[in-house]
């Protein structure tokens, strides 16, 4: 049971995305009191718009084998903790040309420094797995990815948040960081339902709020070094793959195909954009991804789009001009070190981090707070989605 010194803590988190519900769950487990407000619908921002890959690494492996390795990790603690809410159906990392082949060695060698298994199938094999696959393929790596259901991931979590007493106010608007002095002491928040606006007083503020975080800390006089990059996704009907098909070589535009139920989500490209609520969807990158797409699976050019989506991934400012280079880790920032008390900001990161970055800030503000309690989500199984609608 937690000690009451913690319990008399209260931590407000903004944002009911992946990052924000994991760090939810992380402080209301180790004790704290934890209310967690959130704009619209729960997963609603960029993690209920991305391609919903629990990522094993491999994509990484060579361009940015950090946050690779911090993906296979918590790839198998994700397996483990909340298994309801994903499809452990692996992936497979396509060569279709000489090209892509020539990736083979560079591959498997950066998948082994990451921790990941990775064998080689021979294009007989690929076939025998993954009919739809072009059947001029050379092989393909298999590896440990999966699929995630966003709005079962981030239930989960807050389902397991709130048995261990946290608040959750989604539909609710941060308008204001309550500030005395030099310290950020709460929030003060528009109910979109009734209008009402209420001030929510707490000993620490957790900004989560993804690509939006920028704007949370600017309300505190801060400048937040965020890299809105979006990602269009195109929604094929039907099923063509049970496994997740990657093409082999470095992360680059429309290079991954991902079964969600009974459709094929085509991913992705990048780009910069100033702001992250309005994202004109490029009539070519929808065209790109569907040659790409169906480069892979030929048997695609047989579908239609059923959805063409795009959201912006939360990442950090870093001064190059490809955004495929911008790294896919993550960052927690403590404001006081800007003169500004009481604010945490985490950013950057993947869904498939959260729980990893959810123990990051909980152990700052542990520290902060003056508090010892450690993290327990690694061995904590959460509770099913469905018991956020009756817990």
């Amino acid at each position: 049971m937690a000690e009451k010194a913690v319990q008399s803590h209260h931590v407000v988190v903004i944002g009911a995305g992946s990052t924000g519900v994991a760090v939810a769950h992380d402080l209301a487990l180790r004790g704290f009191a934890v209310t967690v407000v959130e704009r619209g619908a729960i997963a609603s921002g960029t993690t209920g718009r991305n391609h919903c890959l629990l990522h094993s690494g491999a994509r990484y492996c060579m361009s940015d084998p950090v946050s690779a390795q911090e993906c296979a990790q918590e790839n198998d603690v994700l397996r483990s903790i909340m298994p309801h809410a994903m499809e452990l159906n692996g992936g497979l990392f396509v060569a279709l040309t000489e090209e892509h082949r020539a990736y083979k060695s560079r591959f498997q060698e950066a998948c082994q420094t990451c921790g990941i298994d990775a064998p080689w199938l021979t294009p007989e094999q690929v076939l025998a797995l993954e009919p739809h696959v072009h059947p001029d393929n050379l092989g393909a790596f298999h590896v440990p990815d999966g699929v995630f259901d966003p709005l079962r991931f981030c239930l989960s979590f807050l389902a397991t948040a709130r048995r261990n007493g946290a608040d959750v106010f989604p539909f609710t608007r941060v308008d204001e960081l309550i500030q005395r002095g030099s310290a950020v002491e709460g929030v003060k928040v528009s109910d979109l339902h009734t209008n009402r606006v209420r001030r929510i007083e707490a000993d620490l503020v957790v900004n989560a709020a993804g690509p939006w975080a920028g704007e949370i800390s600017a309300m505190a006089g801060l400048m937040l070094p965020m890299d809105p990059t979006p990602g269009v996704m195109v929604s094929m009907r039907g099923r063509y793959c049970q496994r997740v098909i990657n093409r082999l070589g470095m992360p680059s535009d429309g290079d991954i195909v991902v079964p969600q139920r009974e459709t094929s989500i085509l991913g992705t490209t990048s780009w910069s954009v100033p702001r992250a609520d309005t994202i004109p969807i490029p009539e070519e990158h929808v065209a790109l991804l569907l040659e790409r797409g169906r480069a892979l699976i030929p048997a695609l050019a047989e579908s239609e789009p059923q959805g063409i989506f795009t959201v912006a991934r939360p990442l950090i400012h870093e001064m190059v001009k490809d955004t495929r280079q911008v790294s896919r880790g993550f960052e927690c920032f403590d404001h006081a070190a800007e003169g500004v008390q009481g604010l945490v900001t985490i950013v950057g990161g993947k869904t498939s981090t959260s729980r990893a970055m959810a123990e990051t800030t909980a152990d700052l503000v542990c520290s902060k707070l003056g508090i010892q309690a450690p993290c327990r989500t690694r061995e904590t199984r959460l509770e099913s989605y469905r018991a956020f609608y009756y817990t």
